[in-house]
């Protein structure tokens, strides 16, 4: 896994290429993020960079978190991510990563969670169709049937059915990068991100399905 950048989601807008298309773009406030743990195979058995975000009030850390962070010498933080890397050599504590990893054109995959629909019938949630809406239907909402009776007598997990829908992890891969604004910490990637307007997301370089 290559290095990423945390961020906040701040909306979504369009502007104009060169031919005069408009193109939809999600602008992200990400960074500067600083290097809060460096984890090599002889401390940790594994190497990996850990970058901190989000400046909150000491009184919302533990004391654990706080000394965590003052070995870096980083204000307090309440999100940590980490990254594995195959070479940490060229990081040190406390230095700040930026958007200057990022550059316009490249593909990036983001990771956030996506927005709470609360609790969601079958239509809504897994897209089933609906009945007749005829007035002597008596089915136009309806679940249906969900499993045979006597075999196998019960209904088997993680059937398709009514539930909470939405709130959960989800990565969407392959976005374009359109531009990098170092001066003030943005991203703008074509395409929609998961979350909110404020969500936090987790952006790194776009990697191959299955590819560990």
């Amino acid at each position: 896994m290559a290095i990423g950048i945390l961020g906040t989601k701040l909306g979504m807008t369009q502007i104009f290429d060169d031919s005069g298309k408009a193109v939809p773009i999600t602008v992200v406030q990400a960074g500067p993020c600083p290097v809060t743990q460096i984890k090599t195979k002889a401390t940790d058995g594994y190497t990996a960079i850990q970058l901190g975000y989000g400046e909150t009030k000491e009184k919302a850390l533990s004391k654990p978190e706080l000394g965590h962070l003052a070995k870096s010498e980083s204000n307090p933080l309440r999100h940590l991510q980490e990254y594995r890397l195959e070479d940490v050599s060229g990081y040190q504590l406390g230095q700040p990563i930026t958007v200057d990893i990022f550059e316009a054109g490249k593909l990036v995959d983001v990771v956030g969670t996506s927005i709470g629909r609360g609790f969601a019938g079958y239509q809504k949630r897994h897209n089933f169709k609906r009945g007749p809406m005829a007035h002597g239907s008596k089915n136009h909402r309806l679940p249906g049937s969900t499993g045979a009776g006597t075999t196998p007598g019960r209904v088997y997990p993680g059937k398709r059915m009514a539930g909470q829908m939405g709130n959960c992890r989800v990565t969407v891969r392959k976005l374009q990068i359109v531009q990098v604004d170092p001066t003030r910490n943005l991203l703008l990637i074509k395409g929609a991100l998961p979350g909110k307007p404020g969500a936090l997301v987790n952006i790194l370089p776009a990697t191959i399905v299955g590819q560990k």
